[in-house]
This record gives structure tokens, sequence and C-alpha cells, in this order.
């Protein structure tokens, strides 16, 4: 469970009539070994579908997040997180962008929404990556 009052944005897909994005709860990570994981959860919101799926997210997932952003950035797709341990997203950078939201390996169900984001929209989602990993840096 995320509480809203702890949790950042890592990413946002927006345009006036759907978003797909990723909060972050920033305290209180699972450790397991050496690494920490974060509860997250992915909202799909469109006059059509709305809905959310939950996941757990590593300080190495937000690196492999920074790779994604570099590969859309160079018209390339996407996928993230990596591994198919938890739900997941594959985005292509077309006119109009194209985010899938897979929960994987729970349901099976997957959700493609077409999104005509903003320009700014990758530096944004960068500022986005960039305050999660000092929110979690000071735990």
């Amino acid at each position: 469970m995320i509480d809203d009052a702890n949790a950042l944005e890592l990413f946002r897909f927006a345009d006036p009539v759907q978003s797909v994005t990723l909060q972050v709860a920033c305290d209180a990570p699972v450790v397991a070994g050496e690494e920490r994981y974060y509860a997250a959860k992915i909202a799909v919101e469109s006059d059509f579908v709305n809905g959310t799926v939950g996941l757990h997210i590593s300080d190495a997932d937000l690196d492999e997040w920074g790779r994604c952003l570099d590969a859309l950035e160079a018209d390339e797709g996407a996928e993230w997180p990596p591994g198919g341990r938890s739900a997941w997203l594959s985005v292509i950078p077309e006119d109009p962008l194209e985010v899938t939201v897979h929960d994987s390996p729970s349901t099976q169900i997957a959700v493609q929404i077409p999104v005509d984001v903003l320009a700014g929209w990758l530096e944004d989602n960068r500022l986005r990556l960039e305050h999660v990993r000092k929110a979690i840096a000071k735990r």
C-alpha cells in the first residue's frame, strides 16, 4: 500500500484526456539481501478505463529507468522494469506515444494507452527520476 503523503511520481505520460503514472513510496523500503525495494503503483486513467497495479522497484530499477529515458530520447522503445517479476510497461515513441501496462505475472491483462504527450515530457520525467533518487537516498 502506498501512503500518498510519502509518494513521488517517477514518471508521468499524460495528455488532457488520459495518463499513465507511477508513484513510488519513498519511505520504509523492504530489504532483500543488499537490495532495497520500494512499493509503487502504476495508474492508468482515461475516459474509457481506470486502474492501478502494484509493484516493487529497486535502486537498480531506477538506474534502468534512466536508461529507458535515454532510449526514448533516441526514438527507441523501452520496457521497464526488467526481469518479469512484476507488472511492467512498454513505451513506443510514436505519435502519439504508445504506453502499454502489463499486469504480469498476476492477471495477464495488458492495457494500451495512446498518449499525446506535451513538449518537454522527457525532461519532466528526468526531473521526476532525480527527485525520487534524492528522496530514497535520504533513507
